[in-house]
């Protein structure tokens, strides 16, 4: 899929883009967390984790291309669907405009397993005609030498 492009069917007749689809949490710039479950692994894990989802969240929500270098990891993928793009499309559909709003992370759980982290969520927003949808995510980070990185995301709608 070229950066720019939209998805063909469903969530692309309410104006999402790839990333945008990729997104998972914000009402208006603030970012919106309802976590489910007791954390599995260190407090300060889940801490940094749940940190870096609302960083993500916020990130899509925003555009924020910078923070999405500084979070994702070089071999980064996403997963929308049919849609599967590396680092550098999903950086470059991040900067697009977005299209969506009133994002809004719900019933988030966060696991850790050692240096892999995975972060589930249900998610709610707004689309530019003024529809509320939903949909699920799950992201996978993994602890690096100078902290956790994303390296995979799995969207649905």
């Amino acid at each position: 899929m070229l950066a720019g492009s939209k998805l063909s069917s469903g969530p692309a007749a309410h104006g999402f883009t790839v990333t945008h689809l990729a997104a998972i949490a914000l009402e208006g710039p603030v970012a919106k967390v309802e976590q489910v479950e007791e954390p599995s692994g260190s407090t300060s894990d889940h801490a940094a984790l749940l940190a870096l989802n609302e960083d993500y969240i916020r990130s899509v929500q925003t555009g924020d291309v910078a923070r999405f270098e500084e979070i994702l990891a070089d071999d980064f993928r996403v997963s929308l669907g049919t849609t599967y793009l590396g680092r550098a499309a999903f950086l470059a559909q991040t900067a697009l405009p977005v299209t969506i709003s009133n994002l809004a992370a719900r019933d988030v759980e966060i696991r850790v397993m050692g240096d892999v982290g995975i972060v589930h969520a249900r998610t709610t927003y707004r689309t530019l005609d003024g529809l509320e949808r939903s949909g699920r995510y799950t992201d996978v980070w993994v602890r690096e030498s100078d902290g956790w990185r994303a390296i995979a995301a799995h969207v649905t709608r």
